[in-house]
C-alpha cells in the first residue's frame, strides 16, 4: 500500500518533536492495514496536533480546540464505514475532557491519539492538564497548585473499552496504533513524547525518562475487560430498525399563486408575548400554499420568562441555501424590543420595502412604503397583533394572499383557536399609506 502522506504538505513540526515520529507511524499503520485515504477521516483541533489533518492525503476535519471528539462522533455516525482517528494534544484533551467522557461512555468506533507533551507547545509552552507539578513551564507556578489529569486512569472509569499509555519511542508504536484502530470500539491511546521547542529547554526529559515516568504509573496495554460492550453505533442502528416508523409529516399540497415571483423577506420585530414565532410559522405554511421554499429563523430566547421578539421568514421560488435576510421585502414593527435590536437595519430600507408599524411603536427614519395600523384601535388584544399584521399583509398582497393566510391558518389551528384566528385575519384592515 502506498503512503498517506501528503507530498505537497510535509511535516513542518520542530526538529526532534515527537509528532513528526507519530505522523509517519501512523502513515504505516495506515499502510499496515492496507487502507487508503477514501476511507480515512482525520479529526483534528488547535495545536501542533491539529496540523496532522493536512498531512494526510485523507477525509478531514478541523475543528475548535477540544472539540474534536464532538466532529468525530458525528462523522462516525452519519458514516459509518469510515475508519475515524482523532488526533489531540494534552492541551485539547483538557480543554475538551467532557467530550472525552462522553466518548468513552458512548463507545462509537473510533480512535483518539492524545499527543501528550505536556504543555501548550504552540501557544508558549504554559501548563496543561498533564503537567508535572514539578515541571517548569511558561505559566509560572500555576502547575504546582494542581493534579495532573491521568487521561488513562480517566477514560477507563469513563468505560472506554479500549485503552493503552505508551512512550512515543515504542519500538513497536505502529502495532500499537494499528491495533487501536482495528479495535472494534473506542479506542485512546495516550502516547507521551517530547517538545523540543518549549517543554524540554526547561526540563530535561529524554526518552529514557519517559519510560521512568510511565513505569512509575499503572499499566495501560489495551483491552479493558470490565468496560467490554457491543459498539454503539452498530447497536444503535440494530436497535433502531425495531422501532415503529414515524409518521410522515402531513404533506402541504400547493393551491395558490404566490404574491410574486421574486423571493421575499419578511421581519416580525415584536416583544415578549406577542406570538412572534406562530405568526412567522403561519406566515411560512402560507409560503407552502404557494409552492414556495421557506425558511424561519427565531430570535433565541434571552431568559426563560421573556419570549423570542424577532423571527425572520424567507418565501422563495428558488431553494434557500442562506437563510440570512440582507434585504427585507417587508419589516413588521410591533414591539420596542425587536425594533430596538434592529434599529441599524431601518437606515438601509428603500421604496422597495413595505414596514407595518404598530401605532406606538417608534421606529427609525427610513424611505420604506410606510403603513401605521392602529391595532388596538381595532380591538386587537397585544397577544394578536402578530396574526393580525398578517391579514393587513394580505389585504395589500405583500409576500401573502389573504386565501394564502388563511390556509395556513386552518392547517395549522383547530376548533375555537382557528375560528379566533380567521376572525383576527379577516377583521384587520390596513390604513391608507403614510
Amino acid at each position: 500500500m502506498v503512503s498517506l502522506l501528503n507530498a505537497a504538505r510535509p511535516p513542518v513540526f520542530c526538529p526532534g518533536c515527537s509528532h513528526e515520529r507519530i505522523t509517519q507511524t501512523l502513515d504505516k499503520a495506515f499502510q499496515a492495514m492496507n487502507l487508503d485515504g477514501e476511507h480515512i477521516a482525520m479529526v483534528s483541533d488547535i495545536g501542533c496536533s491539529g496540523l496532522f489533518d493536512t498531512f494526510f492525503n485523507t477525509h478531514a476535519l478541523h475543528g475548535l480546540h477540544g472539540r474534536a471528539l464532538t466532529y468525530a462522533a458525528g462523522l462516525k455516525l452519519a458514516r459509518p464505514e469510515l475508519t475515524v482517528v482523532v488526533t489531540m494534544g494534552d492541551g485539547g484533551q483538557g480543554i475538551g475532557g467532557a467530550h472525552l467522557l462522553a466518548a468513552c461512555r458512548r463507545n462509537l468506533d473510533m480512535t483518539l491519539l492524545v499527543l501528550n507533551n505536556f504543555n501548550f507547545g504552540m501557544t508558549g509552552g504554559q501548563y496543561s492538564a498533564t503537567t508535572p507539578p514539578d515541571a517548569e513551564v511558561g505559566s509560572g507556578f500555576l502547575n504546582r497548585l494542581e493534579r495532573p489529569l491521568d487521561v488513562c486512569s480517566v477514560a477507563r472509569a469513563a468505560g472506554a473499552p479500549y485503552v493503552v499509555r505508551c512512550s512515543a519511542y515504542r519500538s513497536d508504536i505502529t502495532d500499537v496504533i494499528r491495533n487501536a484502530i482495528e479495535f472494534r470500539g473506542f479506542s485512546v491511546v495516550d502516547i507521551w513524547g517530547i517538545c523540543p521547542g518549549r517543554f524540554s529547554k526547561r526540563n530535561r526529559l529524554t526518552t529514557k525518562g519517559i519510560e521512568e515516568m510511565l513505569s512509575r504509573l499503572p499499566p495501560f496495554e489495551g483491552v479493558v475487560t470490565e468496560n467490554q460492550r457491543r459498539e454503539f453505533g452498530a447497536h444503535y442502528r440494530e436497535l433502531a430498525a425495531t422501532q415503529q416508523p414515524v409518521s410522515p409529516p402531513a404533506a402541504v399540497i400547493a393551491q395558490f399563486d404566490p404574491v410574486s415571483a421574486d423571493r421575499q423577506e419578511v421581519i416580525l420585530l415584536g416583544s415578549a408575548g406577542q406570538r412572534i414565532i406562530t405568526a412567522g410559522e403561519i406566515l411560512c405554511l402560507a409560503g407552502l400554499h404557494a409552492g414556495l421554499n421557506t425558511s424561519q429563523k427565531n430570535d433565541y430566547d434571552i431568559t426563560v420568562l421573556r419570549g423570542p421578539s424577532i423571527s425572520e421568514m424567507i418565501l422563495s421560488p428558488q431553494p434557500i441555501d442562506y437563510t440570512a435576510i440582507s434585504r427585507p421585502s417587508v419589516v413588521i414593527a410591533l414591539g420596542p424590543e425587536g425594533v430596538a435590536r434592529r434599529k441599524k437595519m431601518f437606515a438601509g430600507l428603500d421604496e422597495t420595502c413595505t414596514v407595518i408599524q404598530a401605532a406606538g411603536v417608534e421606529i427609525p427614519a427610513c424611505r420604506a412604503q410606510l403603513h401605521r395600523v392602529d391595532f388596538k384601535g381595532q380591538g386587537f388584544k397585544g397577544t394578536d397583533w402578530a396574526l393580525a399584521s398578517l391579514g393587513v399583509l394580505a389585504k395589500l398582497e405583500q409576500a401573502v394572499r389573504p386565501e394564502m393566510l388563511e390556509a395556513a391558518i386552518t392547517c395549522r389551528l383547530k376548533g375555537d383557536s382557528l375560528a379566533g384566528a380567521l376572525e383576527i385575519v379577516r377583521r384587520a384592515e390596513p390604513p391608507e399609506q403614510t
